[in-house]
Formats: C-alpha cells, sequence, structure tokens
C-alpha cells in the first residue's frame, strides 16, 4: 500500500487544530494561572505498524459526540467555524487510503485522544 504524506498531514493539522479548539473552549471564563493546556504526541512503531497518539488535556467528549465523531455532516462547532468533514475525511484518509484505523478515547472534563494506526508494508 502507498503512503499518501500530505493527505497523512491533513489529518494531523485536522486534529491538532481541534484539540486547540476544545482547549480554547474550555479555557472560556479562566484566568491565566488556571489554564494548563497540553496537547501531546506519541509515536511509537513496530515491525508490523506506526502508531500516532494526538491527546489533549481539555473537556472530553459526550458520548453522544463520540459515537458521531466521525459523521460526515457532524460538527459540534458554531455556525461558520466547521464544516463536519474534517473527521469524516481524516478516517477516511487514514482507513480508505492507508488500510489503518483512526480511533478515539474521550473522557469528560480529562480530554481526548485519537490514535492513528498504520500498517508498514
Amino acid at each position: 500500500m502507498q503512503c499518501f504524506p500530505g493527505q497523512l498531514n491533513q489529518v494531523f493539522m485536522n486534529l491538532i487544530a481541534n484539540a486547540i479548539d476544545a482547549l480554547d473552549e474550555g479555557n472560556q471564563g479562566r484566568s491565566f494561572d488556571e489554564i494548563a493546556n497540553q496537547i501531546k504526541i506519541i509515536t511509537s512503531a513496530t515491525m508490523e505498524e506506526v502508531i500516532i497518539r494526538i491527546a489533549d488535556n481539555g473537556m472530553g467528549m459526550l458520548e453522544e459526540v463520540k459515537r458521531r465523531i466521525f459523521e460526515q455532516g457532524f460538527t459540534t462547532k458554531a455556525v461558520g467555524k466547521g464544516t463536519g468533514l474534517g473527521m469524516a475525511i481524516a478516517r477516511q484518509i487514514v482507513e480508505e487510503k492507508h488500510g489503518g484505523v483512526l480511533s478515539c478515547q474521550s473522557e469528560l472534563d480529562k480530554g481526548t485522544e485519537f490514535t492513528i494506526s498504520l500498517p508498514v508494508h
């Protein structure tokens, strides 16, 4: 299977931009001293796969949002801010174009972590 680095870059940028938006939203009404934002990017590799984790310590997601996060047209952003295409396209790039898996774990008030697993051929 062929790798498309430009498309993978689009996935990474989308996940990081969403993490920044989630952190910004959680910072509303907080003072500078109360803000302790983190975005972690963790990578690992084996002979069979490459794993990239992008995690934030934001507000996390409701179960309803987690269930729908990869649906085309679904967005939690205000009108004019999001198209609802980013996560659907990210999943398509990872899974259909690269034969990988894009998954999400999130816990309210603790944060969200997206895991990208790509096979090495």
